[in-house]
């Protein structure tokens, strides 16, 4: 399935999220790996250093996908900088006012 705005595309399925009891706030695109990281934990009674790589894999992904939100929300913060400017040069205001007897 692919996601608006997102490079990155969903692998696991509402289905699969909804049968392995992802909360709705982690079903993003790094879904897919969250659920052998979760299933990783419950074995290995949510150890600290079990599940090391599953962990580091999945908070990768979750690193990508908020790095590429910056860069989309600075393209676009950008693009209204730029209106902006293009906006205040037609309306500027003029250094020698016009006089009512003019």
């Amino acid at each position: 399935m692919e996601v608006p705005g997102s490079s990155k595309k969903m692998i696991a399925t509402q289905a699969e999220m909804v049968e392995e009891r992802v909360p709705l706030a982690y079903r993003d695109q790094c879904a897919h790996l969250l659920i052998p990281l979760n299933k990783c934990r419950q074995s290995e009674l949510y150890l600290p250093w079990k599940c090391e790589s599953e962990r580091h894999t999945y908070e990768k992904c979750e690193y990508e996908l908020v790095m590429e939100r910056m860069l989309q929300m600075q393209k676009i913060r950008e693009q209204e900088a730029k209106l902006k400017q293009s906006q205040k040069q037609g309306t500027a205001i003029p250094i020698i006012p016009n006089t009512a007897n003019a």
